[in-house]
């Protein structure tokens, strides 16, 4: 070998090798690590119990809390503390130092409860609404009334004058009156001839106030649209925090929840500047239930000037903001009428959400309809939105909002916990926030102050002991995914303007809870279901990117630090801006491949629609197709353009490759670092995967990972693909390296396995902590869960850790390794064998290696069990124990009914069913 390649060797094995030599997982901040969002309920905190809850999280291996400070618990009003007020912000001050100390991180919601608002907000930067009033003018008349703001709701505000005023005939001739009504509300205008509707739009006020608020914290929500709402709003925090950041890692905006805000003062100078033509001759359009082409073009109009108000008034603002207190911002985009991959773009943190529950076909778990909400499923490509503006500009973190009323309360495993959160990664998110924490002083009895929407993942919540398990996985996981940069190879646009154009409504905005509406129906949908499934990779892009990107190294980007793309796709769509058209080709001229799949039939909006149409069809008519079998493909400068209804014979073309291991139903995300690629796979199917899967990307050694464990190996491979051994439930990373690393060791292979050692011996059950009172120790003939002894009541009330014991004899040790399998544990257990930790069972399927800790003869086995907080809220709600006492909402249950399980089923707790210890051999 050349000398120069043996010196290039040895440096890169430095770089790469010596890291791997003893760990190959990536060096992990606190970023890897969970994060919870923390609810101060009234802000009644202290320095006690901060010290000790943050102490309690860190141990538990969270990395950081969101702060977000709502409605307190009756009874402690005389510790609440005001948002903002020296007292509180002294106990902000205590969280950051402490936090620090744990090596933690803190953020901070800019506001209490949501959307934001409070007393700061006045009435002139209040959320606006568009107020419209319509008069009749008979010929020849002379209108005698007054042009004024009638609205009752409205009495308490400031007199308005109406923003526009335009009168219309029967044959819609538009006259624009608004300077003909004076400051008294008369009109100086008579019609000379025919019937005239006349049409008045103020600006008014939602008069929404912030839901859930902390004291401190009520008041108007912002007006997201104005500017000087936006910095109004912010300053209260420059005079809160004066010179001090106060350790905040990053200030965070929950999703938009304005209710009617539509418009705002000088909206109609806003639109003339931006679209480029006078919207007062055409608001009926915009008003009315009209349904016709024109005004769809003035709704789309209409719609995308919301979109820039909300970037550039409050997005941007809140970004440059958070930047000038040494900050970083986190902002959820969904809900909002704004493109939502430009407002994700234009944050530190794109932040998404899930609500609700996925329906998997892993083995054995648990998804009982009476503890879930059948109306709100997680949807992997609406999180997509969030992660794809994250990759293509290049942020390294995005997070979630995870978990929000994945079941019933009190009734959420962490094995129904981890699937979701696969899910969420395999969306490309990276930053989980779990939803959450609430902060409960140390006097208030079990189970603690709770947050009505919550997964309770509190001290209090008898899983606690094994929630180590859930976060290392996480932590694992996270650690690979915030790793090098995002590795997809599609960009699909997201035809926005489909959308905007749609007569009905006025406003659109796009939710999570209702993407069956403006999401599920359309073929861009359909294209990222198909493709995904297929095994391509890809992000969403907009099209400001699309102005932005760059053909550079044979692929597409956008920014410098973001990913690089194979091919960009246009799935099927109507509008399209001659615009984007434009910069789609001269990326083509450039060298880039693009699919078209239909010819866009028209431009959006109303401006010189002729014009800007023509422009369109001429620009499309440059391209030179040539028919190929069933589609047409072009060479554009150095690039090449293809249409295609079928997106896949298009990539298959252009020679886009596939991961065919989802062919085998495994799941995967994939990310590039300096000197390889990962893989993170996921078997959400009900079968065991234990084949050769092909990948893509192999490189000179690949190394397997288990998040679950930690163990790692050099996997065997052949002919480009990588054998894997995957149980329904399990995932597995694979870490492929350009340079071999020769110090790890080889994977370890199940080959055959022995007879299963049945351990139906009998066994002591005990009661090591929980309540409401520990039930009484008793031998057991027959492994059983201990919520079947109805004879002692206090299994049937009992939520905590009761430990199952047990000795049995080994008669030969010679294998390589062994597996204890359960056939039903409810929910999570602590592994001890002969006086030896061996680990924390919490996830499907229910089983641990413990090989290592057996030996010959006897061994004893301690199995701690640790069940779910129901069945001691049973007891307590059946014997009208108080425990929930809030303002606001108090409690409600899934259905947002208030919350009672009187009626509920006791939930098995402790173990059923066999127990088995099987030999492995590898």
């Amino acid at each position: 070998m050349d000398i120069r390649n043996i010196i290039k060797l040895s440096v890169l094995s430095l770089a790469f090798g010596n890291l791997s030599a003893q760990n190959p997982w990536p060096q992990a901040s606190n970023t890897a690590q969970p994060w919870t969002r923390w609810w101060w309920m009234g802000s009644a905190v202290d320095e006690k119990g901060l010290d000790r809850q943050l102490a309690t999280l860190s141990k538990a291996g969270f990395g950081g809390v969101e702060i977000v400070p709502v409605y307190g618990a009756k009874g402690f009003e005389n510790r609440y503390l005001n948002y903002l007020s020296p007292e509180w912000l002294n106990m902000l001050r205590y969280t950051t130092g402490k936090a620090k100390s744990l090596n933690m991180g803190v953020d901070m919601a800019i506001g209490t409860g949501w959307p934001i608002g409070g007393p700061q907000v006045t009435e002139q930067d209040a959320a606006t609404k568009m107020v419209v009033q319509t008069y009749t003018i008979q010929p020849d008349g002379k209108f005698s009334g007054k042009i004024v703001l009638k609205d009752g709701k409205q009495n308490d505000l400031k007199a308005i004058q109406p923003d526009i005023v335009t009168a219309y005939n029967e044959k819609n001739e538009a006259i624009v009156l608004t300077d003909k009504v004076t400051a008294d509300g008369a009109l100086n205008w008579k019609p000379a001839s025919g019937n005239w509707t006349v049409y008045a739009v103020f600006a008014g006020k939602t008069l929404q106030k912030v839901k859930r608020a902390a004291p401190g914290g009520d008041g108007y929500t912002l007006n997201h649209f104005s500017p000087a709402a936006t910095k109004d709003y912010l300053k209260t925090f420059d005079k809160a925090f004066g010179n001090s950041d106060y350790g905040i890692r990053s200030f965070f905006n929950d999703s938009y929840e304005v209710y009617n805000a539509d418009w705002t003062a000088g909206f109609k100078d806003e639109f003339k500047k931006r679209r480029g033509y006078d919207l007062s001759p055409y608001i009926k359009y915009l008003v009315s239930d009209n349904e016709s082409e024109i005004a769809g073009r003035i709704k789309s109009d209409y719609r995308e000037t919301m979109s820039e108000l909300i970037l550039h008034s409050f997005t941007e603002n809140f970004t440059n903001w958070a930047h000038s207190r040494n900050s970083k911002n986190t902002n959820q985009a969904h809900g909002s009428p704004g493109n939502l991959l430009d407002l994700y773009a234009a944050v530190d943190i794109p932040e998404s959400e899930t609500f609700g529950s996925t329906e998997f076909d892993i083995q054995g778990l648990r998804r009982n309809k009476e503890d879930i909400n059948t109306k709100e499923v997680p949807d992997i490509n609406m999180l997509k939105f969030a992660s794809s503006a994250a990759n293509i500009m290049g942020k390294p973190l995005i997070s979630n909002e995870s978990f929000t009323w994945l079941t019933e309360h009190f009734k959420t495993s962490w094995s129904q916990v981890k699937p979701e959160a696969e899910q969420i990664f395999l969306s490309g998110i990276n930053h989980i926030f779990y939803h959450g924490t609430t902060y409960t002083p140390a006097d208030v009895q079990f189970p603690g102050w709770l947050f009505y929407a919550s997964t309770n993942f509190v001290p209090e919540n008898s899983l606690w002991p094994n929630i180590k398990g859930l976060n290392a996985y996480i932590e694992r996981t996270q650690s690979v995914l915030q790793s090098g940069k995002p590795d997809n190879e599609i960009l699909m646009y997201w035809p926005v303007y489909d959308q905007w154009a749609s007569p009905k409504g006025k406003d659109m905005a796009f939710k999570i809870h209702n993407i069956e509406k403006w999401l599920h129906p359309t073929a861009f949908y359909e294209n990222l279901e198909r493709l995904g499934k297929s095994g391509y990779s890809l992000d969403m892009i907009s099209d400001k990117m699309i102005g932005g990107a760059q053909f550079d190294h044979q692929k597409i980007q956008v920014s410098k630090d973001g990913g690089s793309y194979q091919v960009l796709i246009v799935p099927k769509l109507d509008h399209l801006p001659e615009s984007t058209l434009k910069n789609i080709l001269n990326l083509a001229r450039q060298g880039a491949s693009v699919i078209f799949q239909n010819e866009p039939k028209d431009v959006p909006g109303n401006f010189e629609v002729e014009k800007r149409r023509n422009e369109l069809r001429s620009l499309w008519s440059r391209i030179p197709f040539r028919e190929n079998e069933n589609f047409k493909t072009a060479i554009f400068g150095k690039g090449k353009v293809v249409l295609c209804s079928d997106v896949e014979k298009g990539l298959g073309f252009l020679g886009i490759e596939r991961e065919k291991l989802t062919d085998t139903g495994l799941k995967f995300v994939r990310r590039k670092f300096n000197g390889g690629t990962y893989y993170y796979l996921v078997n959400h199917t009900s079968k065991e995967i234990n084949q050769n899967i092909p990948l893509n990307f192999t490189g000179r050694q690949v190394v397997l990972m288990n998040p679950e464990n930690g163990n790692s190996g050099i996997a065997e491979t052949q002919d480009n693909s990588v054998k894997v051994q995957l149980k329904s439930g399990q995932s597995i990373i694979i870490k492929s390296l350009e340079i071999p690393d020769h110090s790890i060791p080889g994977w370890k292979y199940t080959g055959k396995t022995g007879a299963p050692i049945i351990l139906d011996q009998p066994w002591q059950l005990t009661f090591k902590e929980g309540g409401p009172q520990l039930p009484g120790s008793r031998t057991l003939n027959k492994l059983q869960p201990w919520t079947n002894f109805t004879d002692d009541a206090a299994t049937q009330s009992f939520s905590g850790t009761g430990v199952y014991t047990a000795s049995f004899k080994l008669k030969n040790n010679k294998f390589d390794d062994a597996v204890l399998k359960f056939d039903q544990l409810y929910e999570s257990a602590k592994v001890i064998i002969n006086g030896q930790d061996a680990g924390i069972v919490w996830s499907l399927p229910f089983e641990i290696n413990v090989g290592k800790y057996l030996k010959r003869g006897k061994n004893t086995i301690q199995i701690e069990v640790s069940n779910l907080m129901a069945n001691r809220i049973r007891y307590m709600d059946r014997n009208k124990i108080a425990w929930r006492n809030y303002h606001e909402i108090n409690f409600v249950n899934i259905d947002y009914k208030p919350f009672d399980a009187f009626d509920w089923k006791v939930q098995p707790s402790g173990l059923g069913g066999q127990i088995q210890l099987i030999p492995l051999y590898y």
